[in-house]
């Protein structure tokens, strides 16, 4: 049985802890056995089984271990899950068993499905993306690497979300327009038409801040 690390103490971490309790393969195939965070304290106050075990930057990985990202802050993500995977790190993909997907719909590496999310058909999700609690991901819609969308967020039909793209609570994409890669998506905002890579929109219709 692997030893689970969650990276990332911060509340999602907390919430990700709560929903591996309810996996299947929780006791069989991996236990949790802590966090890793740059700060050390970040449980100070909470009341979990668990400890933070050690930071990000000093954890040296080994094959017995598996790894969950629970990091929810996009800048910095990326570069402190890849530090890890470069000394070895094998990052698990985690669909909550609450979670409704549909026929081909197709996952890729550390990819994280939280709570009640459905992804309807032909979805394709990249690499370590995050999709949270409530979220809808419509048919031939496709999620690009390490890009989070956070809680009660719809990705339509054909829509498409670029590598490293953020999408806050509760914003939508209407059918077939693409959000550009490191682009941001303000909470409650609705996408009518295509967001440019690096842009932050909001707004209803989401427009550019600048």
């Amino acid at each position: 049985m692997k030893a689970l690390y969650i990276v990332g103490a911060g509340g999602f971490g907390r919430e990700m802890y709560s929903w591996l309790q309810d996996s299947d393969a929780n006791g069989k195939e991996w236990e949790v056995c802590g966090f890793l965070d740059d700060n050390l304290k970040a449980l100070e106050g909470f009341d979990y089984p668990v400890s933070v075990c050690g930071t990000i930057a000093d954890h040296v990985p080994n094959a017995q271990n598996l790894y969950l990202c629970a990091l929810g802050d996009r800048k910095y993500k990326q570069s402190l899950c890849d530090a890890l995977t470069r000394k070895g790190a094998v990052f698990m993909t985690f669909v909550h068993p609450s979670a409704i997907l549909g026929k081909n719909v197709k996952l890729d590496t550390g990819v994280v499905i939280c709570p009640r999310v459905t992804l309807t058909c032909d979805v394709k999700v990249g690499p370590m993306a995050m999709v949270n609690c409530h979220s809808t991901i419509g048919h031939d819609a496709e999620v690009g690497a390490w890009s989070i969308i956070s809680a009660n967020c719809d990705l339509t039909g054909y829509a498409q979300l670029g590598e490293g793209a953020f999408m806050g609570s509760g914003a939508r994409v209407i059918p077939g327009k693409k959000v550009g890669a490191n682009a941001v998506v303000g909470a409650g905002s609705v996408v009518i038409r295509d967001v440019p890579e690096g842009t932050t929109v909001f707004g209803n219709p989401a427009r550019s801040l600048i």
